[in-house]
């Protein structure tokens, strides 16, 4: 039991540590202000999705890593309580996920069905795209994790031989993609059903997909977040056992 507290407590400690220098307390304030006016400019105009606020502030992040000379590792320790805080908010999303309860359980199979080929299609489509191109292949194995939220693609991604920094990139770039063409592609297709929006965003889109879709509504948050926990559950087990 204490072995455990311990564990829990001391990251956050070490985080608590960091955030105390000047240096830390900067390039968080930096990075809220960048996200604070990507936010404004996003509701200015109308929640384009060619300005998500996600894509204006690694933008706005990285050219100032780039002016400053700071390497991209001292930031990761100096806002390591942004990162930190990503577990309060994975444990948040149990709370639209309570509320929609009776309406999941109703969905029953077909919802698992959704997450599974879902989470089939888009990994093998992008690794033909890359097999196609003849590339390597450890790039065409970190390929098949990018549908699954960063922890689960690089662990996964290092045991069948992919790159996990890569992975996490992938990840990244995905989930930001699908945030922007969500909106578009479900005016071109007329889906309307929010059920049918959530499964898409969370299965294929992974956190950022999910963080989307809580915007987008409560029935569609709470859905992307099923699809978020079972395709990263189904794609970290099976995906190994296969290679």
């Amino acid at each position: 039991m204490q072995g455990l507290l311990e564990q829990t407590v001391s990251p956050l400690l070490a985080v608590v540590s960091n955030t105390l220098s000047w240096q830390s307390a900067c390039w968080l304030g930096l990075t809220l202000l960048f996200y604070s006016m990507a936010v404004w400019f996003f509701r200015r105009f109308n929640n384009h999705p060619l300005i998500h606020p996600l894509t204006f502030t690694a933008i706005a992040v990285g050219v100032l890593l780039t002016v400053t000379d700071t390497p991209v590792e001292q930031y990761h320790v100096d806002a390591s309580l942004l990162q930190w805080l990503l577990g309060p908010a994975t444990v948040a999303l149990a709370v639209p996920l309570f509320n929609q309860w009776q309406r999941i359980r109703h969905l029953g199979w077909p919802l698992l069905l959704s997450v599974a080929v879902g989470g089939l299609i888009a990994p093998v489509l992008a690794w033909l795209m890359v097999y196609l191109f003849d590339a390597p292949l450890a790039i065409q194995l970190t390929m098949l994790v990018k549908s699954i939220t960063s922890p689960l693609a690089m662990e996964t991604g290092a045991i069948i031989g992919g790159i996990p920094a890569l992975a996490a990139a992938f990840v990244i770039i995905t989930g930001i993609v699908g945030a922007l063409a969500a909106p578009i592609t479900y005016r071109l297709l007329n889906v309307t059903l929010p059920e049918a929006q959530g499964v898409a965003l969370g299965s294929v889109c992974h956190a950022v997909g999910t963080a989307k879709a809580l915007h987008m509504g409560e029935v569609q948050g709470a859905i992307a977040t099923v699809g978020l926990c079972l395709n990263g559950v189904m794609t970290a087990v099976v995906l190994p056992l296969l290679m």
